[in-house]
């Protein structure tokens, strides 16, 4: 889940759009599913423990190789021809899991392998069971998620359930940088499906309240501000000098409010560097910045936005500054079929004694439902992975009462997007 923290405030803020709806006339639970989502919980805490113990940060090839042979046999063992998929960039290799079923739809399901946490994290952030929750590095995010995905397959298998013409699984190794090496081929796979349904975790009960599924979040892009000056020395002769370092302190600030005047975009400034010695007019700068976007184009209008700003002036003559723009994941904003979807999983949550399920509108985070929904082919729902929080911090954890329900909404809509 790259840089989705923000995904609590957002679901304790969001509208709970239909949450619960007709829980008052809800149907009835599938008893079997039930049942089968319950008796699996020991064997998803197992894995949880297992794919935990593979420290696979998103930099950590050994790590990332593990978790790829993980999953792989994992597949191989629910009946999917398996195949690794390379990536364009980063370390580690993509697993992809084909079943071929008797039925009209085509469903793809995705989750991550990577994790924010660097080799030997787990000897200070051990894996730990404390109540309701089950502690570890990356273990709602996003291996709960990958969870999720094994045990409702192996669920649906049990049963029998064949009713997709094709059902695909896709684990990346590089969300957590942005899926560059990855994304474009989450993009081109959803297009040749009908639905996908993307397992991030979802907030966490004692956080929110309320577990939900994810309707939007934003694309990403990079903002970078160079600024080219003149070197002199610092003691004896600074005047000589065109200090790029004081040239890029203006332009920070000229453009720090920019972004309020391209609708659908966010801005922020987050690093910076300038010169080499401390006796030295430095004659270049540079700035990054994180860009976030809820709009399509809205990157290049920024960026617009930006060159006309800092072209307006500057208090350093003889500078040049210039502003770049590298677009990251594209936002995910689900569409009418998307959204007909979410509402059909409260109806099937609300099965549950009327458990409600909220309907998260946006967050100021990045997934790969973005990719996925690109075109707007396929039908996307962001969020079907375990209720967790501490996501990229210490101490992250899973609730383990959202299992069960987790295991039987997968299930569920899986048959039903089966049955159309």
């Amino acid at each position: 889940m790259h840089s989705l923290r923000p995904i609590a405030r957002a679901a304790a803020a969001a509208v709970l759009a239909l949450a619960g709806a007709g829980s008052a006339l809800a149907a009835a639970p599938d008893t079997a599913l039930l049942e089968a989502a319950r008796a699996a919980q020991p064997a998803l805490v197992q894995s949880l423990r297992e794919m935990v113990s593979i420290e696979s940060g998103s930099a950590n090839a050994a790590g990332l190789a593990q978790m790829a042979s993980y999953t792989e046999k994992r597949l191989q063992a629910l009946g999917a021809k398996v195949e690794r998929v390379a990536v364009t960039k980063s370390p580690g290799t993509m697993v992809k899991g084909t079943f071929t079923g008797t039925g009209k739809r085509r469903i793809m399901l995705i989750a991550h392998m990577d994790t924010v946490y660097p080799a030997n994290t787990l000897a200070t952030q051990p894996i730990r069971e404390d109540g309701n929750r089950l502690y570890g590095p990356g273990i709602a995010d996003d291996k709960g998620g990958i969870a999720v995905i094994l045990h409702s397959l192996e669920i649906l298998k049990n049963k029998g359930w064949r009713d997709y013409a094709q059902l695909t699984v896709l684990f990346n190794p590089d969300e957590e940088v942005g899926s560059v090496g990855s994304g474009e081929t989450i993009a081109q796979l959803a297009d040749q499906h009908d639905v996908v349904l993307s397992c991030e975790p979802t907030a966490a009960k004692s956080v929110v309240k309320v577990e939900s599924l994810l309707l939007g979040a934003s694309g990403t892009a990079t903002a970078t501000m160079q600024v080219k000056g003149r070197s002199a020395h610092a003691g004896t002769a600074p005047e000589l000098g065109r200090n790029a370092l004081l040239e890029l302190a203006y332009q920070l600030q000229q453009t720090r409010d920019v972004a309020k005047l391209v609708p659908g975009t966010q801005l922020n400034w987050t690093n910076a560097n300038a010169g080499t010695v401390r006796n030295q007019i430095p004659e270049s700068a540079v700035a990054y910045g994180d860009v976030r976007v809820t709009v399509n184009g809205g990157a290049e209008k920024l960026k617009v936005a930006l060159q006309d700003k800092v072209k307006a002036g500057q208090i350093i003559p003889d500078t040049q500054t210039t502003v770049l723009m590298e677009e990251g994941r594209p936002p995910y904003v689900a569409d009418g079929k998307g959204r007909a979807l979410a509402r059909h999983a409260q109806e099937i949550y609300a099965e549950l004694d009327g458990r409600p399920l909220a309907l998260t509108e946006g967050t100021g985070g990045a997934t790969d439902a973005g990719y996925a929904g690109r075109s707007g082919k396929a039908a996307v729902v962001e969020s079907f992975g375990l209720a967790g929080f501490g996501y990229h911090a210490r101490d992250e954890y899973i609730e383990l009462d959202s299992i069960v329900p987790r295991l039987y909404l997968m299930t569920r809509m899986l048959e039903d997007i089966g049955k159309n």
